[in-house]
């Protein structure tokens, strides 16, 4: 138990030490980026539609 504990200590000091040092989270750089909705790019779709099988004895 003490081993599993003194592990558990340094793992989430060394996570702390290195969460002080990252950039600012994805969720708050999505905030400040410019999305352009007024020209949405064009989708090519290839192949048939997908339909799912209802019905597994009719193939």
């Amino acid at each position: 138990m003490f081993l599993l504990a003194t592990v558990t200590l340094c793992c989430s000091a060394l996570a702390g030490a290195i969460a002080l040092f990252e950039p600012a989270p994805a969720k708050q750089q999505a905030q400040r980026a410019i999305i352009d909705v007024t020209a949405p790019t064009p989708v090519r779709v290839v192949g048939a539609p997908f339909e799912p099988n209802l019905n597994p004895r009719e193939r």
